[in-house]
Parts: structure tokens; C-alpha cells; sequence
């Protein structure tokens, strides 16, 4: 059976590959993909989902636009790791569609409420901003969500926006607190995870060899990411965070997880956004699912096998 997702998102070069492998997979139904601000702001993020569901062919699917800013803060930016416009080196341009009528919130409560309870997932790739304003319109919503699968928080490999932080949580922590806290069942491939997943030279260049529009676009991104990964962090293969939340849905097999409680620190600046990470929990009443290990070969494997069939 097909899995019934939605995607939230802020595209952003990460986010990119993993829209469009989930674009390219049979074997989900896309019901919506939803946009926030984040790596850039809340318009670009919404055109560049309808930029990549439009190189995907996937007219389709509808794409919500989301908050503009986080619950309670001033909004952040990543564009020195996505480009000025979130899509790296690709020039942008004004999709053939629209933005879908309505908002990302309210999208997810129709989307998830019109189901059976437990039978839509949903994949976070950005600040957690959209679900918690879904949560809080529609108290019932968390007790229907299928699993959430969420890039995002730091642990034993600290931080990339602080030095105990990971960015999507850090941009909007007080709506990834609501979410942590509301009893949902929650899959989270923090940084832990995501820096095994490697964008080495010999994994970009199998996806580069590939015919279709979606290979050449990720494969674009993924090269446009080692470039400003070599400049400013100094590594050679920098990591792919995002696309990991579809490769679990695709493939959980591929991935280790540990039972665990997550909180979200608010309150003080000097932590804002860390994921205090607690295994010491029965595990047959966990909700939290802590990535431990992912398998990067096989996972981009996964993404250049789907990427190759969207002729």
C-alpha cells in the first residue's frame, strides 16, 4: 500500500533532493507539500517547492504556502548554504502553477482529519512552525498524525547554528517544543544521522550520470552544496540532512533508532533550540525515535535509483 504523506518544507538545496526523490517515488502518495520560512524566507520557499514540482512533473501535487516567521521570534536565514534564493546555482523562475488556496496549517488539519487516524504521515524538513499552528487550530490532530519524520536537533555531534544546536529547531524553537511535547509519534534524524549521509564526489557523479530533469537539478544542488561545504565548513563530502526523512519512509530498514524523550530549551539564548536527548526511557512508552545510524551507501543508493526513473 502507498504511504500518504505531506511534506513540510523550506527549500533550500537539501530540502530540493528530498522533494524530489519523494516526487519520484511510486510508492507514496504526495497529498500535499507545505512551505515555511526558514533557510530563506517564506515567498522563495514556496516558489522554489513549485519550481521542483514543476521540473518533477508533478502538477498534481499542491503546494501550500506557510508561516512567514516562527511562533514567537524574528525570523532567521540560511542562505549562505542555500544561495540568496535556496536553490544554489539554479536560476529562478515563475512556476507555470499557483500556490494552492488556503494555508499550510490548515491544509494539514484538512488533509490529516479527512483520514483514517494514523495513515498520514508527515515529513518535516524545516522549522516546525506549520504543524504547531495546525496543532493548536485542531487540538485532535496529534492523536490522527501517522508518524512524524523530522530532520532535525543535535546530540553527540553538536550543533551547526550553535554549538549545541541544529538549525531547524534553533530557527523556530518554541513550535518544535509544542510538537515534541504533544504525545505524537515522532522518527528525528538529527544531525547524529544525517553527517554519516555523505555527498561524496563518486555518489554526486552517479547521480549527475543520470537522463532525467530531477537527476540533473539534485545533482546541481548536491554540487552547488560541496562547493560552499568545502569553503566554509572544510569538509570535503558535506552531509544531506533532509532527503534522510523520505529515505526512512521509503526505507526504514536503512536506519538505527533509539527509543527516547526529546525537549526543546526556549528559554535561554545561550542554548535556544537544543534537543536535550534522553534515553533513559521504557521503551514500549516511548513516542521520541532518536536516529542513531544510517547507512549512506544504500541510502543514496535509494535516491539515485528514484531520481533515474522519473523519465
Amino acid at each position: 500500500m502507498k504511504q500518504s504523506l505531506i511534506i513540510d518544507c523550506d527549500p533550500g538545496v537539501d530540502d530540493a533532493t528530498g522533494l524530489l526523490t519523494a516526487f519520484a517515488s511510486p510508492d507514496l502518495d504526495l497529498l500535499a507539500v507545505t512551505t515555511v520560512g526558514g533557510n530563506v524566507s517564506a515567498a522563495k520557499t514556496a516558489r522554489n517547492a513549485r519550481i521542483l514540482r514543476q521540473i518533477a512533473g508533478r502538477a498534481d501535487v499542491p503546494v501550500y504556502r506557510g508561516a512567514e516567521r516562527p511562533l514567537r521570534r524574528a525570523p532567521a536565514g540560511a542562505g549562505e548554504f542555500h544561495g540568496t534564493e535556496g536553490l544554489g546555482d539554479l536560476t529562478p523562475f515563475e512556476p507555470v502553477a499557483q500556490v494552492a488556496q488556503g494555508t499550510a496549517a490548515g491544509a494539514i488539519v484538512q488533509q490529516v482529519m479527512a483520514r483514517p487516524a494514523g495513515s498520514v504521515a508527515l515529513a518535516i524538513m524545516g522549522p516546525m512552525t506549520n504543524l504547531a499552528l495546525a496543532m493548536q487550530a485542531e487540538p485532535a490532530l496529534a492523536a490522527r498524525l501517522g508518524p512524524i519524520v523530522v530532520m532535525g536537533g543535535a546530540r553527540a555531534e553538536g550543533g551547526n547554528i550553535t554549538a549545541s544546536a541544529e538549525f531547524n529547531i534553533w530557527a523556530d524553537p518554541d513550535a518544535a517544543a509544542e510538537v515534541f511535547a504533544s504525545g505524537c509519534r515522532m522518527i528525528v534524524m538529527g544531525l547524529d544521522a544525517t553527517h554519516q549521509v555523505r555527498a561524496t564526489e563518486e555518489r554526486i557523479a552517479a547521480i549527475e550520470a543520470l537522463p532525467t530533469a530531477s537527476a540533473r537539478t539534485a545533482a546541481s544542488m548536491l554540487r552547488f552544496s560541496q562547493r560552499v561545504e568545502r569553503q566554509i565548513v572544510g569538509w570535503d563530502a558535506g552531509p544531506l540532512h533532509d532527503p534522510c526523512t523520505v529515505a526512512w519512509l521509503l526505507k526504514p530498514e536503512l536506519f538505527e533508532l533509539a527509543p527516547c524523550r526529546i525537549a526543546v530549551e526556549t528559554e535561554s539564548e545561550l542554548t535556544r533550540g537544543h534537543t536535550a536527548v534522553e534515553f533513559r526511557v521504557e521503551a514500549a512508552m516511548a513516542n521520541h525515535f532518536w536516529a542513531t545510524k544510517a547507512d549512506a551507501a544504500a541510502i543514496f543508493a535509494l535516491i539515485t535509483q528514484r531520481l533515474g526513473e522519473d523519465a
